[in-house]
Parts: C-alpha cells; sequence; structure tokens
C-alpha cells in the first residue's frame, strides 16, 4: 500500500519527533555512501539497474556486514548494483534524511526503519508493501513470507491500520546473562532463574551469600527492558478502548507488582540502578551475578567476561506467557518506478536467504527473524553449537511482541515520561503504584 509523504509533517519530524532520549543529537545528519559505492557504482554500472540501499549500522555495529553482504551481492549480479549508504544517528538519523531526500523528489529503494516509527514511517512516506512487490515482480514467490517468518515475527511490521509495511529484518531481544560461578558460590543452581519471582530470590541470596549486587536490568533510554518484565506479568502498556482510542494502561496490578518488585530490590541493595554501561561493566567485572539486557550485547559479554558466563531466556511470571519486545528493525521498500522496485524486491529477497541471514547475525549479535536459520548448515547450526549464549534468544522467538510505540505527536513526549518515572521509582522517591498511576493519568491526557 502506498503512502503520501506529507510536508506538513516535516517540522515535526526536524523537531519535536527526534526528541528521542538515547540516540544522540537531534541535528540533520547526512547520509553518507560506505565503500561500496556512491557515484562511482552509477558511472561502474552502466548497462544495470543502481538502486539505494540505506542503513544506520556504523562499522562497529554491523557496518562490516552491510558492506560485505553488499559486496556479494553486486559481484554475483549482473543487472542491479546497490549502493550501501550509511546514515548517522541511528533509526532517527535515517528518518531526518529520508525526509530531506524525498522533499527533493528522490528516494532511495531500500531503507532500514526501527519499530519505534512503523507508524510515523507508513503514515508520510512511499512505499509499497512487500506482498504487493511480490505479486507485481515475482509472483513464483507468491507465499515467501507466510513460509519463511512465523505469523508474531511479520506482525512486528504491521502498522495499526493493519497493513503490512515491511519485513523484520534485525531482531533482539532481552535475555538473562548469568554468572554460574557466582550462583555457585551463593547455593543456587547453576541453571539460572526461570521466573522472574525466582530472579527476586536469587538476587537477595546472592547479595546475603556472597555481599555482591544480584541482578542488573537495563536502564537506556528507553523502556524496552522494563516493557517485558511488566508484560509478562499479564500486563498491557498499550490498550484499545471500547471507541476504538488507544490509552496507556501499564499502572494496573500486574504492571505493579513487576516494577516495585525491581525497586525492592534496588532498595535493599541487591539490585543496581545505574546506567547501561556501567551496570553491563558490572556485570563482566564479576561484580553482579545477574544481567537482564538485550541479547545484541552477546560478543562484548562474551569477550569480556573472565568467569563461566550463560543465558537463559527471559523470565516468566510463573506459568504465565513471556513477553519479550523486538528491537531492532524492518526493511521497507521507498523505490519508485518498476524497474527500481524490481530490483529492491531481488535485492531484499538476497538479503533474506538463509546464507545471508546467518551472516547477518554473526556480523551484529541479532537475533534470525527467518524461522529455518538456526538449524540450516548453510546458516547458523554451527555459529550457535559455538555461542550458546545465541541459544536463549533463538528459543523464544514465539514470545516476541512488538515494542511500545506511543500514537500522535504526544509519542515521544510520553516516552520521555516513562523513563521520569521509571527513575523516580527506581530512585525510591516513589512507588510503584503511585508513580505508574499518576503517569498513566497524565500519558492519557496527552494521547486525548
Amino acid at each position: 500500500m502506498k503512502k503520501r509523504f506529507k510536508s506538513v509533517m516535516a517540522a515535526v519530524l526536524a523537531g519535536t519527533m527526534f526528541t528521542l532520549a538515547g540516540c544522540g543529537s537531534s541535528a540533520t545528519q547526512t547520509a553518507s555512501t560506505s565503500t561500496t559505492g556512491g557515484a562511482e557504482a552509477s558511472t561502474a554500472a552502466k548497462g544495470k539497474t543502481v538502486i539505494e540501499y540505506w542503513h544506520c549500522n556504523a562499522e562497529t555495529q554491523g557496518g562490516l556486514a552491510v558492506e560485505e553482504l553488499v559486496n556479494k551481492f553486486n559481484e554475483t549480479n549482473d543487472h542491479i548494483e546497490v549502493v550501501a549508504k550509511y546514515n548517522p544517528d541511528m533509526y532517527k538519523g535515517l528518518m531526518q534524511n529520508l525526509q530531506a531526500e524525498v522533499a527533493t523528489g528522490n528516494s532511495p529503494a531500500v531503507v532500514q526503519i526501527g519499530w519505534a516509527f512503523l507508524d510515523y514511517f507508513s503514515s508520510n512516506f512511499e512505499y509499497t508493501s512487500p506482498q504487493n512487490i511480490i505479486d507485481q515482480f515475482s509472483p513464483e514467490d507468491k507465499t515467501f513470507l507466510q513460509d519463511n517468518f512465523l505469523p508474531n515475527i511479520l506482525e512486528l511490521a504491521v502498522n495499526s491500520s493493519g497493513e503490512q509495511v515491511g519485513i523484520p529484518y534485525s531482531l533482539s531481544t532481552p535475555v538473562l546473562y548469568i554468572n554460574k560461578d557466582i550462583l555457585r558460590e551463593a547455593g543456587l543452581s547453576e541453571n539460572g532463574p526461570q521466573t522472574w519471582e525466582e530472579v527476586d530470590e536469587f538476587a537477595r541470596a546472592i547479595k546475603e551469600k556472597t555481599g555482591k549486587y544480584g541482578f542488573y536490568m537495563q536502564e537506556p533510554a528507553d523502556f524496552w527492558a522494563q516493557q517485558g518484565m511488566i508484560e509478562s506479568n499479564g500486563a498491557s502498556m498499550l490498550t484499545k478502548t471500547a471507541d476504538g482510542k488507544t490509552q496507556a494502561s501499564f499502572a494496573s496490578e500486574e504492571g505493579v507488582e513487576a516494577m516495585q518488585m525491581m525497586a525492592d530490590l534496588i532498595n535493599d541493595d541487591a539490585g543496581l540502578h545505574l546506567s547501561w554501561e556501567e551496570g553491563v561493566q558490572s556485570f563482566i567485572d564479576g561484580n553482579c551475578g545477574m544481567l537482564y539486557t538485550t541479547i545484541a550485547r552477546r560478543a562484548a559479554v562474551q569477550k569480556g567476561a573472565q568467569f563461566d558466563v550463560a543465558t537463559v531466556k527471559s523470565p516468566t511470571w510463573g506459568s504465565k506467557e513471556r513477553r519479550v519486545p523486538a528491537g531492532g528493525c524492518f526493511l521497507a521498500i521507498t523505490a519508485q518506478g518498476d524497474e527500481q522496485k524490481a530490483a529492491a524486491w531481488e535485492f531484499q529477497k538476497y538479503l533474506y536467504s538463509v546464507e545471508s541471514m546467518a551472516a547477518w547475525t554473526i556480523g551484529t549479535g541479532y537475533v534470525p527473524p527467518r524461522k529455518d536459520v538456526a538449524d540450516a548448515e548453510n546458516g547458523l547450526k554451527d555459529f550457535l553449537a559455538e555461542n550458546e549464549l545465541m541459544k536463549a534468544a533463538v528459543d523464544q522467538m514465539n514470545g516476541v511482541v512488538s515494542w511500545t510505540a506511543f500514537p500522535g505527536d504526544a509519542g515521544m513526549q510520553a516516552e520521555q515520561m516513562l523513563l521520569d518515572m521509571r527513575d523516580q521509582i527506581f530512585g525510591g522517591q516513589v512507588s510503584a503504584k503511585e508513580g505508574m498511576t499518576t503517569t498513566q493519568d497524565a500519558i492519557n491526557q496527552l494521547l486525548q
């Protein structure tokens, strides 16, 4: 489904929309051509269809994997040349640059879109849904999406209007890293806790028996990890009212219970309330027994930890369903014209092949969204056997849910209110019930 770019939103995107905390400068960044080409590539690709692939992977965050994949495609394809362009400042930087590019009448062919911008992107930019592209240019692939992706994974790239905007590409989920040496020292099972109730028990036992901190939950400039804990207890960050409106609903009894548990651990000195970098480093240094953070931190933890480290799946609350929010991005086709669209799909299909998905996972630490990559001989079978920390994230894919994005112009303000609420609760200034109820009411006033 094509969507028309709305110029009236340009000021929003350039201004308040991009006050998203933790993503760096809000100043517009120019997309830079990677070593895969640029104007030179266009000249060298005479007789080929040249398309642009916009991404936000710096060299240390998957950029080398992008370069490897694009180069391999270009070397083996005789009629398409892909030019990869890096956009600084992560997904919000890409959105700013896309806005500027579309305003000039141009558009890249394939773009990475962060989950938090799903509705904004689909409402304000032209794109073609993957199934429409397939039906028009590659009918032999008509069941490609259904054959290769779990329904809950495809759902991540479905907007609030029910349209499949793109295909999930980069997926990260929160897992529980454990220091087996500390668990053994505390007389605990080295298999780690399986529920949040056990996380609480383990953290307190670690503090009592070893004097070290028991648990740290990541606290970056987003509420991602806390969403996983809250929603696994049966709460919902957002719900639809009878008249179809969206409202915040996280201050339920279950949501309050989850946040108060974490606040109590911190207050009793069994849990840590630090910046994300400090918390992860505390675990790597052996000063904290358990770490709840993204699987994308796997390489850093695996490299730095000088102890017996393992991961277990994101805890559940008793026998309740596990719900883990997806981090990362999806790929959308913004190509204009049939030739560009056909080429965009051919490149995308290549990126979603088992071999390319495996290379992307190895190069970035993301979990493959395609369902058959983990067990394939030409996929990740050997890699997963050698990197057991990845297993927990792969095994919990059936519990993946969408990362909450508040609708409308108030979305970014609502996100900041959640962070302020978290700091007050974890810092002991307010109880979970008071802080969550007050914040929920304030967000719902914004959403009206």
